[in-house]
């Protein structure tokens, strides 16, 4: 069962809630996160994306990055932007996006969960990443990124959440740049606090991670560092690590969207030849306009300025919950088999790109000569995630994008 903890949140004070809130750091590059920044002092991208403040020609992940990441969260704690609560609280954020409204319960999730698959992933990660976050949670001491869970919805759980949000005062209540509106509720009673716990201890024999394996993967390492180091009798490992930061989300309120493909070459081929390689397992149609797949199995390319759309044939794949999946289909027929692409956490040819973005954004990465070939594909399900972790399989990296995403900045979980 789904062992979860309120907090005592380090947050921004209510009237400067709005400039402090960050896009995650996860979707944006330095340079889009130094305009995101450029005239806003207490935006939280300076702990998160602190290299803007830094040369451009800095390595992202040098430890001069993380100190001043660490400088800049001391900075902001100095300045009365931030403050830690007085007492452990959940937490209550509703995101609105385009009028559908989705809500979740901010906490503390435990590390023997995620590490006892209580806590179920359906990606690896990518070693890199990892590190990066180890290093920024290590040099900070704060889990500035947050988790986003999912679990299946619970009556009971869904009524004292509802009744929160509509007899208490929120916290925050704003809209982004973006049209986006943020509210969040503290939830400080003791009573309702235990009531909560207990229903997820009760009722949610588990839950899923449907964003954020590297950030969850990175907090469980950096608990097992904490723990080797602290040897010296009185040292509490477990105080400062053995939970993190996450917002758990019921399955009926979320959306997944598509997750794109970006390749920087054809593997040495012609555009014409890596076409006739495609159409031993794909049926190829010239689209006159940017194509995105509305179904299964049908993918849009954009290559050399135009769009087509593939469809996969009969028999190219298998009908078992990884093997039906439409990344999987990319993964197997494409992108290893042709392109030469065969572990995507680490191979350097590719990226990948949120459904968010739009269409414009895989044209505007071919046409610039950065990258050769993009692919559109149809969204996962949440159901398919969810069947999938509980096989225990895992998905092709970077599989779903889920909108609208949390801020950062604005409940940060202190690990020492």
């Amino acid at each position: 069962m789904a062992k979860i903890s309120p907090f005592e949140a380090l947050r921004p004070q209510p009237q400067l809630a709005k400039q402090v809130a960050s896009k995650p750091y996860d979707v944006l590059n330095s340079a889009e996160a130094k305009i995101e920044a450029v005239g806003n002092a207490y935006s939280f991208l300076h702990i998160t994306k602190s290299e803007i403040g830094l040369a451009e020609n800095i390595d992202v992940h040098s430890q001069e990055v993380y100190q001043l990441a660490l400088e800049n969260l001391n900075a902001f704690i100095q300045r009365d932007v931030l403050f830690k609560e007085s007492k452990p609280c959940y937490y209550i954020y509703q995101l609105i996006m385009d009028g559908r409204a989705q809500t979740g319960l901010v906490c503390a999730s435990s590390i023997d969960d995620y590490n006892n698959d209580i806590i179920k992933k359906h990606e690896f990660t990518r070693p890199e990443k990892e590190l990066d976050r180890i290093n920024h949670i290590k040099t900070t001491g704060a889990q500035t990124g947050n988790v986003f869970l999912a679990y299946r919805n619970q009556a009971r759980i869904d009524t004292i959440i509802d009744k929160w949000k509509t007899t208490k005062n929120p916290v925050y209540d704003f809209m982004a740049e973006d049209g986006i509106q943020h509210t969040v509720w503290a939830v400080s009673d003791e009573t309702i606090i235990d009531q909560i716990t207990n229903l997820f201890a009760t009722e949610v024999p588990c839950t899923y991670i449907a964003d954020g394996h590297h950030r969850a993967a990175s907090a469980a390492k950096v608990k097992l560092a904490i723990s080797e180091e602290a040897v010296k009798p009185g040292d509490d490992a477990k105080k400062v690590s053995d939970y993190f930061l996450t917002t758990l989300f019921p399955s009926n309120q979320l959306a997944i969207m598509d997750y794109n493909r970006l390749v920087k070459d054809l593997n040495g081929l012609s555009a014409a030849n890596f076409i006739t390689a495609l159409e031993q397992d794909f049926t190829i149609q010239k689209e006159e306009t940017a194509f995105k797949p509305i179904a299964l199995h049908s993918f849009g390319m954009y290559l050399e300025n135009n769009w087509y759309q593939l469809s996969a044939k009969p028999g190219i794949y298998t009908t078992d919950p990884i093997g039906v999946l439409d990344v999987t289909i990319l993964s197997n027929s494409i992108l290893a088999k042709v392109l030469g692409i065969q572990d995507q956490r680490t191979d350097k040819r590719i990226d990948f790109v949120g459904g968010i973005r739009g269409l414009a954004e895989l044209e505007k990465r071919v046409n610039s000569g950065e990258m050769a070939v993009a692919f559109s594909l149809y969204p996962v399900t949440i159901d398919q995630l969810f069947n999938i972790a509980d096989a225990g399989e895992v998905m092709p990296p970077k599989s779903t994008w889920f909108e609208p995403k949390l801020r950062d900045g604005l409940l940060t979980h202190l690990i020492y």
